[in-house]
C-alpha cells in the first residue's frame, strides 16, 4: 500500500498579489465553444462557418472551431510554405467541427499552386464584425475576443 502524503509543500505558498500586470487581459475559458448561440458562427462559405474564440491582431492569429454542415472544403491554401494543403468535409449527418490555431496568413492558392490572395487576421475580424453587426450581436463583440 503507497504511504499517504501528510502534506504538500506548496501549501504554505502566499498567492501573488499582483496576478495582472497593467492592462492585461484574463485568459478566455469557454468549456462548450463549438456549442450554443448559432449566431455567433461566422459564415465562411456554403456549409463552413467559424466560430472565434480569441483573436490576437498583433500576432495575426486566431483561435477558432471550424464547422461543415454538409459536404463542403476550404479552398487550397498555406500558411508557412511550403506546404498547401485544403480541408475537406464530407456529407455526414453531424455536422464537423475542428478546433484551429491559426498562425500568419493564408495564402491562397489556384489549380497550379500560384498565390493568388490571402486572409490575414484582418480580414477575418471584418468578416466577423460585419456578421456579428447583421445579426444582431454587434460588430463591437469581436473586441471582447482581442487579446
Amino acid at each position: 500500500m503507497a504511504d499517504t502524503a501528510v502534506k504538500e509543500f506548496w501549501a504554505d505558498i502566499k498567492p501573488v498579489p499582483k496576478v495582472f500586470r497593467e492592462g492585461a487581459l484574463p485568459e478566455i475559458y469557454s468549456s462548450k465553444i463549438a456549442e450554443g448561440d448559432p449566431r455567433y458562427w461566422v459564415p465562411i462559405s456554403e456549409p463552413v462557418s467559424s466560430k472565434p474564440v480569441w483573436i490576437s491582431p498583433s500576432k495575426n492569429m486566431w483561435a477558432d472551431v471550424l464547422m461543415s454542415t454538409g459536404p463542403g472544403l476550404v479552398n487550397r491554401h498555406y500558411h508557412p510554405p511550403p506546404e498547401s494543403h485544403t480541408l475537406v468535409c464530407y456529407d455526414h449527418p453531424d455536422p464537423m467541427k475542428v478546433f484551429f490555431v491559426v498562425s500568419g496568413p493564408l495564402m491562397w492558392l489556384d489549380d497550379e499552386g500560384e498565390t493568388i490572395g490571402h486572409y490575414d487576421v484582418h480580414d477575418y475580424m471584418a468578416a466577423a464584425r460585419a456578421h456579428y453587426e447583421k445579426v444582431g450581436i454587434g460588430a463591437d463583440y469581436v473586441d471582447t475576443l482581442i487579446r
